[in-house]
Parts: structure tokens; C-alpha cells; sequence
């Protein structure tokens, strides 16, 4: 966030006791109750407090569809939508659907330091790396496996998607998917390429600010 020259609002999204920290692998009962629906509001309200009434919207990895249920329920208040190196599944289908079997059985014992540093820290250094390892922390479950809908995106929502080439987690030929897919509902899908894996925002960060700026430049 630093890196950026936009105003930026970075949403902790509920349950807010798992974004990082000592209770990020806690069992908290709200994984197994919160819904897209629940984000999406959590974004829209943050957005409101801050007296946005109009915002560029980026997702990255599972945010794609948190972003995806913001642009649809509210279309007048997104200017354009930065998908990065994030899920697109088929309308109607889940996340858990989109996501590499590899990934699957990857994570399938739980998220172990093995598969953090192979999923999401390649390109980084050890400092950057132990970053994430020191943050990442339990899923919603639910999400995963709920139905995931872009009806009522305008066929004109601006679209940008950051295609990441070394992400391991979200693959490039699944990157590719999940890009035609976007094209099939919108006019113009973007694609901006970056040498990074996963986590770029980590890795990349300046290199990512810079798209994300020139996005919000042209846009609001």
C-alpha cells in the first residue's frame, strides 16, 4: 500500500480475528457461516465510511469473488474492476471448482510451511517469505464451496486482469481460464503480465502499485 499514489483502502475482511495475528488458525465458528454476500457488504460499508461513493475494486487469488459479488449488486459504485492472479469461476459454479487438483492435494493435510513457501512465496526473499508465513492463516470455508454469480455486472464494466507467470498456487493455464471466462461476460478484459508468483503484492509491490495507479488514473 505504500507503494501506491492513489488513495487506497485495504478491507479486513470478517472474521476479522483471522486476518494475521496470533488467532489466525483459530477455529472461529464463523468460517462455517459467512457468506460472499457478508464480504461484499463489508467492502461496500468500508467503501461508504470512507466516503467512496465510486471506487476502482481489486481482488487477488479468492478476492476475485468478493469483487465479482461488489461489481454485481452494486455496478453504479465500481469503476473498474483488477483482477489479480484471482478465481473466475464458471457462473454459477464455486471456487472450490476452479482450483487445481495439484493445489488440492497440496493443501489437503492443511497448510504446512512446505506448501506456503511452494504456493505462494516463489521469487521472494527470506524476509518476505517469513512475512508470509507469519500472516497466512485460516480460510472461510464456506466461500469454497458457494455459488459464485457475475449476473448484473454490466456487459461495460472496465476489466483489468494481472496475469501472474511463476504463480503456483493459481497457475498460468488457469489464470488463462478463468481470463475467458471474463471475456464472455464484458467488453474488454485487460491483461497485464508480471514475472511473479502468487503473493506479488509481497514480492512485486511497487511493480503492482504501478498498474494498480495507472488503472485508477484512467478510471476515476
Amino acid at each position: 500500500m505504500a507503494e501506491l499514489a492513489t488513495a487506497v483502502l485495504a478491507v479486513d475482511l470478517p472474521p476479522v480475528s483471522i486476518r494475521g495475528g496470533a488467532g489466525r488458525f483459530d477455529p472461529v465458528p464463523e468460517c462455517e457461516t459467512l457468506t460472499l454476500a457478508d464480504w461484499a457488504t463489508a467492502v461496500l460499508d468500508a467503501a461508504t465510511a470512507a466516503g467512496w461513493d465510486r471506487f476502482v475494486l481489486a481482488g487477488h487469488s479468492l478476492g476475485g469473488a468478493t469483487i465479482a459479488e461488489v461489481a454485481r449488486r452494486a455496478p453504479d459504485r465500481v469503476a473498474h474492476l483488477v483482477y489479480v492472479s484471482a478465481v473466475v469461476p464458471e457462473e454459477g459454479g464455486s471456487v472450490l471448482d476452479i482450483l487445481p487438483a495439484e493445489l488440492l492435494e497440496r493443501t489437503a493435510g492443511g497448510l504446512t510451511e512446505e506448501a506456503v513457501r511452494e504456493m505462494f512465496c516463489t521469487g521472494m526473499d527470506e524476509d518476505q517469505t517469513r512475512f508470509v508465513l507469519d500472516n497466512v492463516g485460516t480460510e472461510v470455508a464456506g466461500v469454497l464451496t458457494e455459488a459464485v454469480s457475475r449476473v448484473g455486472t454490466p456487459r461495460t464494466m472496465p476489466v483489468s486482469f494481472v496475469r501472474l507467470a511463476r504463480d503456483n498456487a493459481l497457475p498460468p493455464a488457469t489464470q488463462n481460464t478463468c481470463i475467458e471466462r471474463l471475456r464472455r461476460e464484458v467488453d474488454v478484459v485487460d491483461v497485464v503480465d508480471l514475472d511473479s508468483g502468487h503473493d506479488v503484492m509481497i514480492s512485486l509491490p511497487a511493480t503492482l502499485a504501478a498498474v494498480l495507479d495507472k488503472v485508477a488514473a484512467a478510471a476515476l
